[in-house]
């Protein structure tokens, strides 16, 4: 189980409007939100975005559940809007399984970012 996962940003104030923008349609929402830090969960901040410490480049990986295909599509539009960059239109991922629909960007510090439906 995972408690809780971060990532690091160049610019907080531009990672969070497009977290907001992929994780609004998910149903997630800001639990924090300060000058260091910002963080998203349904229930509980388990997602958060912290200012970047030292220099370096986005490298990380996370995957994001959806309710369904049009939240993923919601969510990947919605990250290609606040500034994100395509890394896989939405659609099948046969090699992940038979139901797995998924959809990726990269966040505005590189980071991967998948949205996904199904079972793998």
């Amino acid at each position: 189980m995972i408690h809780h996962a971060s990532v690091e940003a160049s610019d907080l104030e531009r990672s969070a409007r497009f977290y907001d923008s992929v994780l609004r349609p998910l149903g997630w929402r800001r639990h924090i939100d300060t000058e260091e830090r910002v963080a998203w969960g349904l229930v509980r901040p388990v997602f958060h975005v912290v200012a970047r410490r030292g220099a370096r480049n986005g490298g990380g990986h996370i995957a994001f559940g959806a309710n369904g295909i049009s939240a993923v599509k919601a969510a990947w539009e919605g990250g290609l809007n606040a500034g994100g960059v395509n890394q896989g239109d939405p659609g099948q991922r046969p090699e992940y399984g038979p139901t797995y629909y998924a959809a990726y960007l990269r966040d505005p510090d590189g980071h991967r970012v998948e949205i996904t439906v199904g079972t793998d």
